[in-house]
């Protein structure tokens, strides 16, 4: 990690993202690769660079590094939607059985930001909160 530079700004910009699929059914270990791709793959065209990602059963942690012209909102929203679309896509079948209503992603989410933290710290985090 560290600073980036682009044409204007030099910047550090960090966030940790954490999100449940709907109705926070554990589904996501059967599709995990699948997902995983798709998170990379919309990263790497949205110039996202991911820190680290992490999936349980029933949540992903997600630490990312944006240009600050991306607003944590907006990040959060392409990521779920075209993850969202691509999961079913590939594995409606699968879905239909736990999320009859639609939908992948529960709305909420949380944010937390980031500077020069390390990915050490941000594993605590994680482990620290599957307990919750």
């Amino acid at each position: 990690m560290g600073e980036k530079r682009s044409n204007h700004p030099v910047y550090n910009v960090n966030y940790h993202f954490v999100w449940c699929p709907k109705y926070r059914h554990a589904i996501l270990e059967p599709i995990e690769d699948s997902l995983e791709a798709s998170f990379r793959d919309v990263c790497d065209d949205y110039d996202y660079e991911i820190l680290s990602l992490h999936m349980s059963p029933d949540h992903v942690h997600l630490f990312l590094s944006a240009h600050p012209k991306h607003a944590p909102s907006e990040i959060v929203r392409t990521v779920k939607s075209i993850t969202a679309r691509e999961m079913w896509e590939q594995y409606k079948l699968f879905l239909e059985e736990y999320l009859w209503s639609g939908g992948f992603w529960e709305e909420s989410y949380y944010v937390g930001t980031a500077g020069d933290v390390s990915t050490d710290t941000i594993e605590q985090d994680i482990e620290r909160t599957e307990h919750v």
